[in-house]
This record gives C-alpha cells, sequence and structure tokens, in this order.
C-alpha cells in the first residue's frame, strides 16, 4: 500500500477507511507509517494501516471537481 500511495502525492484524492470514514484532500507526503494529507490549508495525517481505498477525486469533461461521487 505504501508504494501504491504514494503515486497520489501532489493529488486531490479521496481516502476510505475501516470506519466508514472518509476523507478528502491533497496528498501532501507519504511515509512508512502515515499519509499527510492537507485540506483547507490544514495538515492531517493518517495511519496508512487503516487506509483500505485511496481514489483521485473525479471530474468531469470539463475539469470541473464532480459534485456527486457514487460509489
Amino acid at each position: 500500500m505504501l508504494e501504491l500511495a504514494k503515486r497520489f502525492i501532489n493529488k486531490e484524492c479521496i481516502i476510505y477507511t475501516f470506519e466508514n470514514h472518509q476523507l478528502t484532500g491533497v496528498i501532501k507526503e507519504v511515509t512508512d507509517g502515515a499519509v499527510l494529507v492537507e485540506k483547507n490549508g490544514q495538515l492531517e495525517a493518517i495511519n496508512l494501516d487503516y487506509i483500505l481505498r485511496i481514489r483521485e477525486y473525479p471530474v468531469d469533461k470539463k475539469g470541473k471537481k464532480k459534485s456527486v461521487i457514487f460509489d
């Protein structure tokens, strides 16, 4: 998961965790045990062991972020 998470550095992503919780933000750094995510100028560290899925934030044909995301 560590090597895969590094592919998303500097991209806006949706991060899904075990607790049915999802976080949205730009992945700034990936280390051995955590992912550093920036949202609204605030940094948050997420334990890499609790991440189930990382998904790049979907955009439409014009490059705008989609307002409704179905999973």
